[in-house]
């Protein structure tokens, strides 16, 4: 009986401007058509899951609930009220599922690629046994080269089909990565885990009791929200912030790993995603519409524009509709830096892209400028925007296609193609989808403050009172 634990938090910085704070890379598209959330339901689909349970973000679940119902996954769902890393998370899915049962769970990071899906069944499946048996399971993956930028585990003495865990060593150098995979008793660190949810909450209450009462005391004010459900915030934000392998996995005296030979990697930054991509006789990944003349090795992609690349060697190359940026292959790492200079000085690149996704559908924004911003509108059949209006700001909104119910002062009435509405500043209003197909309209916004906290909320279908947001 096996519950997938998929924790879908994190926010991969070392990936943007593709991968932003609000639309991280896990509910992105980087490999393949599916998004890697989904990629890691979908590998699931070789076992006999009993359920599944997603831990995330509050301000993420709609992307993690939307994505999930599209490929017919959708589980549980754990909202953490803040981050608190790994050891905490499991310790609320574990809490979770030991009401009269208790599961093996298979604990997963929602931003992996596995491009051997049979060899990552077989190895779970073969490890099974051990976790029934008491043991706590970490599968480690067989090294291929001296990788600097993971963890590595080193393996003890012979636990069929896996090994006792000698020890957990971080990151090293070129140097020492070297003697790693030349001695063959080391694995890279995967991060997955299997073992029983009883054994887990014993082994994390035995080296980490502080993080298992504070996680008790979290799942005790719980409230269920459709599939949602919300600890209680105060106790969760009290709890002590640590990684599965610091709290239990390098204390514990049942640690076992388990080979793991199956593509895989973590995606932690653009040159990692260059290594599994497929590349032209020159060595060179494109996504999109790019043109290359004498280029090699390089990594390139593009959301919208046209992207020529012309005499140029191992770079990473990525456009977005807000974003260039063009990096050297061995200074990618470097990336999170610009990341958070932005953050620090309040730019909203880091955090959001010109393209925003909300429950109801996404905006773009399309121009601004002084006292003026157009965005372009699509909004999800049947879905509706919430009730609110504007201390600073009118609107008028021009309908592209579809059709929209506005609600404009005290009137209520249908728009089609080509028809628009005034909407003055004060005036209580909403618009909402009524149709079988996307509304798109262009929204054009004018006035002294233009700012997405102008807002006040009266109804809301998606639970956001007193988010500054639609």
């Amino acid at each position: 009986m096996i519950k997938a634990v998929v924790i879908a938090g994190g926010s991969g910085t070392r990936l943007w401007p593709l991968s932003r704070a609000a639309h991280p890379k896990q509910f992105l598209a980087l490999h393949g058509e599916d998004t890697m959330l989904q990629a890691t339901f979908k590998r699931l689909d070789g076992l006999d899951l009993q359920s599944s349970v997603t831990i995330c973000n509050e301000e993420h679940r709609f992307f993690v609930a939307e994505q999930l119902r599209q490929i017919d996954r959708l589980g549980s769902i754990i909202l953490e009220p803040v981050g608190r890393n790994t050891a905490p998370a499991i310790a609320l899915a574990a809490l979770s599922s030991t009401e009269g049962e208790d599961p093996l769970l298979l604990v997963l990071a929602a931003d992996h690629v596995i491009q051997d899906e049979v060899a990552f069944t077989k190895a779970v499946m073969s490890a099974i046994p051990l976790a029934e048996a008491g043991k706590l399971v970490t599968f480690g993956i067989v090294a291929h080269e001296p990788n600097t930028g993971y963890g590595y585990i080193k393996k003890g003495e012979s636990k069929d089909p896996g090994f006792v865990v000698d020890a957990f060593v971080e990151k090293p150098s070129v140097e020492v990565a070297k003697e790693y995979l030349e001695s063959g008793n080391y694995f890279w660190n995967s991060g997955m885990f299997l073992f029983k949810a009883s054994r887990y909450l014993e082994e994390l209450k035995k080296h980490r009791p502080d993080i298992y009462e504070a996680c008790q005391l979290s799942m005790e004010g719980t409230s269920k929200d459709n599939v949602f459900l919300r600890v209680n915030e105060l106790a969760f934000d009290l709890c002590p912030s640590d990684s599965i392998d610091y709290a239990v996995m390098e204390k514990t005296d049942d640690a076992v790993v388990v080979p793991m030979d199956a593509g895989w990697s973590d995606i932690g930054s653009w040159s990692s995603l260059w290594d599994i991509s497929e590349k032209d006789a020159n060595g060179n990944a494109t996504y999109g519409d790019v043109m290359l003349y004498e280029a090699h090795n390089s990594y390139i992609r593009t959301d919208e524009k046209l992207v020529a690349a012309i005499g140029v060697d191992d770079l990473v190359i990525v456009s977005t509709k807000d974003v260039l940026i063009v990096a050297h292959k061995d200074n990618v790492q470097d990336v999170k830096v610009v990341a958070q200079q932005l953050k620090a000085e309040s730019r909203p690149e880091w955090e959001h892209h010109r393209e925003v996704y909300r429950p109801w559908g996404k905006y773009d924004l399309i121009d601004s400028g002084e006292r003026y911003q157009a965005k372009r509108i699509t909004v999800k059949p049947g879905a509706k925007l919430s009730v609110q209006m504007h201390h600073h700001r009118a609107e008028h909104w021009v309908v592209v296609s579809g059709k929209a119910k506005v609600t404009n002062g005290g009137k209520t009435f249908i728009l089609s193609e080509n028809e628009s509405t005034y909407i003055p500043i004060g005036a209580i209003h909403s618009l909402e989808n009524p149709g079988k197909t996307l509304l798109e309209l262009i929204e054009v916004q004018s006035g002294g403050y233009l700012g997405e906290d102008d807002i006040v909320r009266f109804e809301d279908n998606y639970g956001r009172a007193g988010v500054p947001s639609r």
